[in-house]
């Protein structure tokens, strides 16, 4: 299966609880951080409730 790379972009100072346990559960830790995840539905999923503090890099 393909990998896919994440990397957070911005704060979370004033994000939801819930915004804050999805990049937690992504595994990022800082801006500019960056890991690596197996491309699946439930990863996208995760990534489309804080596409607004993270990216997808190629």
């Amino acid at each position: 299966m393909a990998t896919i790379k994440i990397k957070q972009t911005k704060s979370l100072i004033g994000k939801t609880p819930a915004q804050r346990a999805t990049i937690k559960a992504l595994g990022l830790r800082k801006i500019n951080h960056v890991v690596e995840h197996e491309d699946n539905a439930a990863i996208r999923g995760m990534i489309f409730k804080v596409k607004h503090m993270v990216e997808v890099v190629e």
